[in-house]
């Protein structure tokens, strides 16, 4: 074992393989979203995930502002659209998405996506955790997760 340090923290943890996400949300007719991979379940009962999103993160009040939002799991075919949301001014221009009765933008083409309702925000360190009540979900059981391990998309 080594001495921890940011350096060695972040490699650490990018060893270990996750899903990666967009949450999306609607402000006021605007559509924004964010390339997140620290989703997870939370809740059975009541059904609940988590997100968060760093202190520095370009749309931080715009979320914690939101009282709903839609969680896109990727697909292994849509690493395009986990890149141009992980910019500071993505494009929605060839993004295949619908909007739900709620106004929220829905990713086409993903493994699943969850509509949800922010029920607590929390800050911890140099993040905002985000816990969510999942309110619809919509599966795709034929198409395989995009993953991110090892600061990569596999």
């Amino acid at each position: 074992m080594i001495k921890i340090n940011n350096k060695n923290f972040k490699n650490t943890l990018s060893k270990f393989a996750t899903g990666v996400t967009i949450v999306t949300i609607n402000n006021n007719l605007n559509l924004y979203g964010k390339t997140i991979n620290s989703f997870t379940s939370l809740s059975l009962s009541p059904p609940l995930v988590l997100f968060s999103l760093a202190k520095t993160s370009s749309k931080l009040e715009l979320y914690k502002k939101t009282k709903l939002l839609t969680i896109n799991v990727l697909s292994k075919n849509q690493k395009l659209i986990a890149i141009n949301f992980a910019k500071k001014k993505p494009s929605w221009k060839k993004i295949n998405f619908f909007i739900n009765n709620d106004g929220n933008p829905i990713i086409k083409n993903c493994v699943s996506n969850f509509e949800c309702r922010v029920v607590d925000k929390i800050k911890k360190g140099d993040h905002t955790i985000f816990i969510c009540e999942v309110l619809k979900v919509l599966n795709n059981g034929k198409l395989k997760p995009l993953i991110y391990f090892n600061s990569k998309y596999l």
